[in-house]
């Protein structure tokens, strides 16, 4: 196999651009058990994901977690599936749209904005291999993982990299490494949640639920969690709640391993058993709605509620296409731009491709 992959062709006097690729998690193409095989198969090989010993964990995911698990999270995809596609796709490229635009009234510079999946498609090394052909010499990789984790933002910066080490002309690459404590996404987190509340009242108890991760990696220096702590504190200042009237969970929890505690599902049993009134879960870890969010939690955490004894469920959507949550992410994204927005004049673009030409360059 060759060391290096086959660069697109060069053009002497084409400017270079800059480029702007929003990564998510991903999801299958389909809610059938064959595409969901495909996605789980990539996704629970990742050793980022799943740490076990390989010799240990693959044969459990191809005889066992492969044959039993892809029909039912079929099922539960079926029930969140959008016209346009699955739900983390659509919001994700509807989002890459949305920041093309704002990008492009706030720095009157062209850039080459789009969207990626760690799993699934499009894929990172799909979409990198597209920007270099686009002659985009500098990348800005932008995780939409608000608190960073070694399972997620982590693993997908694990990609670029080893795609972009087969480069010969490799780009310059910037990274976003986190936001969960930015100010204009804790403003907008907040601003969701008031203009929730003002449309059907305010709850007893606000559940903020983060996707969970395996208990060991916060012993093993993963900052995740202290990141979703950090988050829900300021979430919870700028709502003005006091600590009774709020709480933290981790949510997703896969296999017998301890993960982050306390668990959603578990919160939500216990506060039904208390007979609550009502209670509101929203998910500060996810910018745009999913299968975590929109089956997880509004249709299986409302039914371990009500079926505790809960009266009243709501699920607060995530910040999706809002327009104060763009504009955050206008803010983060232009903040790391900075440096890089300087076009060369169209003079010298013409004096570098003729010097090219006199040297026998052929275009």
């Amino acid at each position: 196999m060759p060391r290096y992959a086959p660069e697109p062709p060069f053009s002497h006097g084409n400017p270079p651009k800059v480029a702007v690729l929003l990564v998510n998690l991903g999801t299958p193409d389909a809610p059938t058990p064959q595409a969901v095989r495909r996605y789980l198969r990539e996704f629970l090989s990742d050793p980022s994901v799943v740490e076990l010993p390989r010799i240990l964990w693959l044969p459990i995911l191809h005889c066992y977690v492969l044959r039993t698990r892809p029909k039912k999270s079929a099922e539960r995809y079926a029930q969140v599936w959008m016209g346009d596609g699955p739900p983390l796709k659509v919001h994700t490229a509807r989002q890459a749209t949305l920041l093309r635009g704002y990008l492009g009234e706030r720095t009157r510079f062209p850039l080459v904005t789009d969207y990626a999946m760690r799993y699934g498609h499009p894929s990172i090394p799909e979409k990198l291999a597209e920007l270099k052909a686009q002659n985009c010499d500098r990348i800005l990789m932008v995780p939409l993982y608000p608190q960073y984790s070694t399972s997620a933002t982590g693993s997908a910066l694990t990609q670029v990299f080893a795609s972009l080490s087969h480069a010969r002309n490799m780009p310059a690459l910037r990274t976003v490494r986190n936001f969960h404590d930015h100010p204009g996404y804790i403003s907008a987190l907040a601003q969701n949640v008031r203009d929730y509340w003002m449309k059907t009242g305010r709850p007893d108890k606000l559940v903020m639920s983060f996707h969970g991760v395996p208990r060991f990696t916060l012993d093993r220096g993963d900052p995740y969690h202290c990141e979703c702590q950090k988050t829900a504190r300021l979430l919870a200042e700028t709502l003005v709640l006091k600590p009774e009237q709020y709480v933290i969970s981790f949510q997703s929890r896969f296999g017998r391993a301890e993960w982050l505690r306390p668990y959603t599902a578990e919160v939500l049993a216990q506060f039904g058993r208390q007979n609550l009134g009502r209670v509101d879960v929203v998910c500060p870890g996810f910018v745009s709605d999913c299968l975590e969010t929109l089956e997880e939690i509004a249709i299986e955490g409302k039914t371990v509620f009500l079926q505790a004894g809960g009266k009243d469920f709501h699920y607060i959507p995530c910040l999706n296409e809002r327009n104060d949550w763009v504009h955050a992410l206008t803010d983060i994204v232009a903040s790391e731009l900075q440096g890089w927005l300087a076009a060369p004049p169209p003079e010298a673009l013409e004096a570098s491709r003729m010097r090219a030409m006199a040297m026998g360059a052929s275009h």
